[in-house]
């Protein structure tokens, strides 16, 4: 490998070396991740089955009943959720633009949809593929509103059972009984403090409650009630008999009565608010630059996002040029999926098995779209190198290198994938390993290799 700054682009901007990789980047590395910046770069795999289709059948199994909805999950996990994330794991490993799956990994962390609500489970893969890759370098606005209208948002974050008070259905429940619920804030109040403006972005409870009016009856046709006798389905779905009618401030904004069309004003103008630029500037510089992310950086990329009205390509072009993204060696720490991707791509594996990907990842502590909460992994070096998380690294790469062939060279292998930040102490270690395997497994356990 050439240089720190190849190093760099390799890692920091995608998704660890490749076989040749290093070669192909030249010397020009800024301009080997610029030319990866393309609406069409991010479509992860071809041919998984839409969202709608796997939806419909888990409500249809849900309305016939527990036993029904057990077979069924089973089934779709089985035979659609963890092919789609072999699939998926092996496009990020051979891929050729590798900066761009990155992107789209960021924002589909920051848009998490878990299979902690096991419903939507088998279709969150497509979730992804429908809902951010068409949009990771097109308009944060269009992402946004793909996101809050996809069926799998809607249901893990119960925007399907939220109801306006004064909605038909709304006076109906709230006329059976003083315990009735009618409106649901989870989806709103995340929209707010995890995907737009952020915890410190100035709103308050009345406008949550006010955003959640505006999106009730935002839905999809797998949420049936009882006398309901229309066939199920599992795409979007606007509600009317929901809807909170008459008009709703958000913000200090007052939106007139528009059905659907009134949360799509409100969340276009949230893509457009400066907070929200600060805070996706914030966590795009900590994910890029360092834990503690640098104000003057976070301030570029703030007014890049506000001046392109969200344009996530100048985004993207603004963060590659950034002097601080090229000035640190090894600032940030591989998240684990990213560790085992970075693990495959540097031995050339670019097919692996399920029994490579998924046992890894559940043993490490970071199964596939599994996320503990709406806010998605963590991105800072606490969350993933614990001592224990540590050693479960080391423990996977020793068994993975004592069954690889042995024509790496260990020498070589380290110069292409961290030759320029290795130190000596890692040198020396390889150059002294008791056999081929042993040194390959020192190189992708070394601190080095763990780190980007």
């Amino acid at each position: 490998m050439r240089d720190v700054a190849t190093f760099i682009a390799l890692n920091r901007f995608g998704l660890g070396a490749v076989p040749g990789a290093a070669e192909a980047i030249g010397g020009d590395p800024r301009g080997w991740v610029a030319t990866q910046i393309d609406r069409r770069a991010a479509p992860g795999t071809a041919g998984g089955r839409a969202s709608a289709g796997v939806l419909a059948e888990m409500h249809r199994a849900a309305n016939e009943g527990p036993e029904q909805l057990r077979a069924t999950a089973r089934r779709l996990y089985a035979g659609v959720f963890w092919p789609e994330i072999v699939a998926r794991a092996r496009h990020a490993i051979a891929t050729e633009q590798p900066f761009a799956e990155r992107m789209a990994l960021f924002w589909s962390n920051q848009f998490t949809v878990s299979r902690t609500r096991a419903i939507v489970g088998p279709a969150i893969p497509a979730y992804e593929r429908e809902a951010i890759r068409p949009y990771v370098f097109g308009r944060f606005a269009d992402m946004l509103k793909a996101v809050c209208r996809h069926p799998c948002m809607l249901s893990y974050l119960d925007n399907i059972v939220s109801i306006g008070p004064q909605s038909d259905a709304g006076r109906r429940r709230l006329a059976s009984g003083a315990d009735a619920r009618t409106l649901n804030e989870n989806l709103a109040r995340e929209i707010l403090e995890l995907h737009t403006i952020g915890v410190n972005g100035g709103y308050g409870q009345q406008d949550v409650i006010e955003l959640a009016k505006a999106i009730s009856g935002w839905s999809h046709g797998g949420f049936r009630p009882p006398q309901d006798s229309r066939p199920v389905h599992g795409d979007f779905e606007f509600r009317p008999v929901f809807h909170e009618p008459g008009p709703k401030t958000v913000l200090g904004r007052t939106y007139a009565e528009a059905g659907a069309d009134e949360g799509h004003a409100i969340l276009d103008d949230l893509a457009r608010h400066p907070a929200t630029a600060q805070h996706l500037a914030t966590k795009l510089v900590r994910h890029f630059i360092a834990d503690d992310p640098p104000a003057d950086a976070v301030t570029r990329i703030a007014r890049v996002f506000l001046a392109s009205d969200g344009d996530l390509a100048a985004v993207s072009r603004a963060l590659i040029d950034l002097d601080a993204v090229w000035r640190e060696k090894l600032p940030k720490v591989k998240t684990h999926y990213e560790f085992v991707v970075a693990v495959h791509r540097a031995v050339g594996n670019a097919t692996p098995r399920a029994a490579d990907v998924v046992p890894p990842l559940q043993t490490l502590g970071q199964p596939p779209f599994s996320a503990p909460s709406p806010q998605g992994w963590g991105d800072t070096a606490r969350h993933w190198i614990a001592p224990e998380a540590l050693l479960r690294r080391i423990e996977w790469v020793r068994s993975f290198a004592g069954s690889l062939p042995a024509t790496l060279h260990p020498a070589r292998f380290l110069d292409d994938v961290i030759g320029p930040v290795a130190g000596d102490g890692t040198r020396q270690g390889v150059a002294r390993a008791p056999s081929g395997d042993a040194a390959i497994a020192l190189v992708l356990a070394s601190a080095e290799f763990q780190r980007r």
